[in-house]
């Protein structure tokens, strides 16, 4: 398994009354993962806790954690989410307290040599790796469609009145469709950052990778990271997970 230190912060921010955020550390840092609820009240905050509460069990089923093939680990990741998804859906028809609950998951998951990256949604995933710094997720906004068609410049995305509507999440039919896990293989030294779009709000990319570089350690980083989206005007729940790999 590869070598890894972790840091996470998660805060409601200054103007949502509470945060529907949710994410996990592994204590055996086979996976990290961190999912932005929605649908107002309690029900984002009950679904994105579903989504980190189910989707680890699943995986603690399905693999060793030790060098799987590929194969198995794409499609044991995408029979989690699809498990959660249809859990998430199942509770907001039975309970109208949950009706029409959704949320986001981004994840990061450790197994032998390799590590996966992916998600649902617009949480994201990026890497900080030598001096090139990486989204390796893509969001399924209505935004990034229209950047995907040409329709917009990344400028026009940043602002765009579509920028948070998501045409995919867990809770809705299309959300158990697939969790676009890739494999990579990690050098030493390198960084990621998981985070939900309140990071995104208020912290751009490049300054995102600054504070990556320029924390001693993951915990340090994710305080920093947080601080800045806060400060930057987020408005809404922010939250960062951080995984840096250490030579073995």
């Amino acid at each position: 398994m590869v070598r890894v230190r972790s840091g996470i912060v998660s805060i409601t921010g200054d103007y949502r009354e509470n945060n529907e955020d949710n994410a996990i550390a592994d204590p055996a840092n086979r996976y990290f993962l961190v999912a932005d609820g929605m649908g107002g009240q309690a029900a984002g905050e009950k679904a994105s806790s579903l989504a980190i509460e189910l989707i680890p069990q699943k995986l603690e089923q399905s693999l060793r954690f030790d060098g799987d093939p590929i194969e198995k680990v794409v499609d044991a990741i995408d029979r989690a989410v699809e498990h959660a998804n249809s859990e998430i859906i199942a509770l907001g028809q039975v309970d109208p307290t949950y009706n029409q609950m959704g949320t986001t998951i981004a994840f990061l998951i450790n197994d032998g040599d390799t590590l996966y990256v992916g998600g649902v949604g617009d949480s994201r995933v990026y890497r900080l790796s030598g001096e090139s710094f990486e989204q390796l997720t893509t969001d399924h906004s209505l935004t990034q469609a229209l950047r995907d068609a040409g329709t917009i410049t990344e400028e026009e995305a940043r602002n765009h009145r579509y920028k948070n509507v998501l045409y995919r999440y867990l809770g809705t039919k299309d959300g158990g469709r697939g969790a676009d896990a890739k494999p990579l293989k990690p050098v030493a030294g390198d960084r990621f950052v998981l985070c939900s779009d309140g990071v995104t709000d208020g912290c751009d990319p490049e300054a995102m990778a600054r504070l990556l570089g320029e924390a001693n350690d993951p915990q340090q980083a994710a305080e920093a990271i947080v601080r800045a989206a806060q400060e930057g005007g987020s408005r809404d729940n922010i939250t960062c997970l951080t995984v840096f790999v250490d030579a073995d």
